[in-house]
């Protein structure tokens, strides 16, 4: 074996090693301190993490195409209030309405969580420019404009912002290039906003989720036959956010071990692109 493959085994079996030691100190009392949220939610199974936040905020606000469903369940589960509003995020004004809202209701946020996806293509690039538009209207504009509109409610709660990414916006992967441009420039946006806030002593944290193939309908239908990947259950998944949410920590990535593979992506340049591609089930035409 090659000097450079010793080093990567040996990186990778010590990082194996800390992350089974890692012990998960997280306490759900945490998340008890105002009560006021806002989340943006699709699909039926991303839900539950409405639901999780059920178990220990009094007041909740949610964006979701399930409304009635969602808002029964939270009830049921301890929820004080529930409220709901329907919004087009491919819409450039509806984020500011959102918040507004919110505020209106709740005189406040603590934590805002963004988690609302536009439809993906799943395909080899077919040049459509303007599904690309659109899709960063919904993935990455809406994202800035409502985490903007927010900042200063959150600001003065020191609160939490809360965003859902992918490993599509740290490794470039086949089939996703409009969606993986997308999480990409959430990530650099996000990321580079967190540095002003340090900078500038202004106590709103962020959070960025970076989640790899979890078992939604949408995600199973999506690559169904066509990667060689096993889909992470959307419960813990959701749990892993709200940890992430409650400790304020900058990242988080679900399952666990895809933080070492975001390490191996940057430390280990050869055969990397080889080693991706092995992973779907594609044959030239």
């Amino acid at each position: 074996m090659k000097p450079t493959g010793k080093v990567l085994c040996a990186i990778g079996v010590v990082a194996v090693l800390l992350a089974f030691l890692w012990k998960d100190r997280f306490n759900p009392g945490r998340l008890t301190r105002g009560g006021h949220s806002l989340t943006g939610i699709y699909g039926e199974k991303t839900v539950l993490l409405v639901l999780f936040f059920c178990l220990t905020l009094y007041y909740l606000i949610f964006v979701c195409v399930l409304f009635f469903k969602v808002a029964e369940k939270c009830l049921m589960l301890g929820a004080k209030k529930v409220f709901y509003i329907p919004a087009d995020m491919s819409s450039p004004l509806e984020p500011e309405k959102v918040v507004q809202f919110a505020v209106q209701k709740l005189g406040g946020l603590d934590y805002l969580v963004l988690n609302h996806i536009g439809t993906n293509r799943f395909q080899v690039w077919a040049g459509d420019v303007e599904y690309t538009r659109s899709l960063m209207q919904v993935n990455f504009f809406s994202y800035v404009a409502l985490a903007t509109a927010a900042l200063p409610t959150l600001e003065h709660n020191q609160g939490s912002l809360v965003v859902v990414s992918s490993l599509t916006g740290k490794i470039p992967t086949p089939f996703t290039t409009s969606y993986s441009a997308t999480k990409f420039a959430l990530d650099g946006f996000f990321s580079s906003l967190r540095h002003e806030f340090m900078m500038q002593k202004r106590y709103v944290s962020i959070t960025l989720c970076i989640l790899g193939l979890i078992d939604t309908d949408s995600a199973l239908e999506n690559t169904r036959g066509k990667v060689y990947l096993t889909a992470s259950p959307a419960p813990e998944a959701a749990l892993a956010i709200i940890q992430g949410a409650a400790t304020r920590v900058q990242e988080v990535f679900y399952p666990w071990w895809l933080q070492y593979v975001c390490y191996l992506w940057v430390l280990s340049p050869y055969d990397r692109d080889w080693v991706l591609q092995s992973c779907y089930n594609y044959s030239s035409p």
